[in-house]
């Protein structure tokens, strides 16, 4: 099975990160957020392939997409 995220408390104390690496899940993300390319993020976390990333941006996209009537849901 080819994973996206790893959870093991033995790398970084169970922090989700990206498959393969020790780079913290959250870090692609607070890249993005701030306005930094993706480019950018790959040359700063070599360890990190391109075509992964990607597939988790997508995973990302996918599951807000597929979670959009919980987002909507009026809690009033």
């Amino acid at each position: 099975m080819n994973r996206l995220i790893t959870i093991d408390k033995e790398i970084l104390s169970g922090t989700p990160v990206i498959s393969g690496t020790r780079v913290p899940v959250k870090n692609l993300f607070d890249y993005l957020e701030t306005g930094e390319s993706l480019e950018t993020f790959l040359l700063d976390f070599p360890s990190v392939k391109k075509k992964k990333a990607i597939a988790l941006i997508a995973a990302a996209q996918k599951l807000l997409m597929t979670s959009s009537e919980i987002l909507y849901e009026d809690i009033a």
